[in-house]
């Protein structure tokens, strides 16, 4: 998946907002709370960031290609970074994104899900 696809998909969820931040990054929120991160790859290979459950974080902690999120998942959050991905993780990506999007947007308060419609 490239930074473009990236930006198409996280558009098409329901309710989100994006800004450009933390080095040019493409950073994706819900209710104002962050869900996906395209950037932070310093060989300017595309990576991509987002919030799991603690099964997938464990899980894809060992997968090639995968990594706790660099910033994120040190301080504890169960964040992780896609780095290395041909265009056969592109299902996985849209899943863990969409997934992300999920968690992030059920954490928000009641009231703020209806708010954006989310309920």
């Amino acid at each position: 998946m490239d930074y473009q696809a990236f930006n198409d998909l996280c558009a098409s969820l329901p309710a989100t907002s994006h800004v450009v931040q933390w080095g040019n990054s493409d950073v994706w929120k819900v209710g104002g709370k962050v869900f996906a991160v395209g950037g932070w790859q310093k060989n300017n290979q595309p990576a991509f960031t987002f919030k799991t459950s603690d099964y997938h974080f464990d899980l894809l902690s060992q997968e090639p290609g995968y990594r706790p999120a660099p910033y994120l998942a040190s301080r504890g959050f169960k964040w992780i970074q896609q780095y290395d991905a041909g265009p056969a993780q592109d299902d996985a990506l849209t899943y863990y994104l969409t997934e992300s999007h999920r968690i992030v947007a059920a954490g928000l308060s009641k009231k703020r899900q209806r708010e954006l419609g989310l309920l």
